[in-house]
């Protein structure tokens, strides 16, 4: 009788195991395509990503690089300090982009150029996401106004 109570334990145990194991893999097969990487345009430079891979890319907007062409495509320049991206984006922009100003956006590098597909911008006076402040400060471009 014991044997048969370990054996039905042991066969629970397994396909509680298995289940698991499937559905993490389902779960990481239907998230492949929704996690976007963080990169700064320093590391952007230094390890070129393939440009099928979607990422995320923040910085500030260099000063004098907004170039609006024609029709909805705006060229801009994201930098860190260290280092500089040439952007485009087809669309509209958020209001509070402009230059000097902390941005975030998403997209692929092609041929040297970041063609985004998204564009989010600071919404307030000191609002910056916490992945591009943790880049400028990297590169010793940005100090938190908290910190004396």
């Amino acid at each position: 009788m014991k044997t048969l109570k370990k054996r039905r334990r042991v066969q629970i145990i397994l396909v509680a195991v298995a289940a698991l194991a499937v559905s993490t893999a389902l779960i990481g097969y239907a998230m492949r395509d929704g996690i976007n990487f963080f990169r700064s345009p320093s590391q952007v430079i230094a390890e070129p990503p393939a440009p099928t891979e979607v990422f995320r890319i923040g910085g500030l907007v260099e000063e004098g690089s907004i170039v609006r062409g024609q029709g909805e495509t705006v060229r801009f320049v994201v930098t860190d300090g260290g280092e500089s991206v040439p952007v485009a984006f087809t669309g509209v922009l958020p209001d509070l982009f402009s230059e000097n100003e902390g941005m975030v956006g998403t997209g692929r590098y092609v041929n040297g150029v970041f063609e985004a597909t998204e564009i989010l911008a600071k919404h307030d006076e000191t609002y910056m996401p916490k992945e591009v402040m943790d880049a400028l400060k990297e590169q010793g471009v940005y100090k938190d106004p908290g910190e004396s």
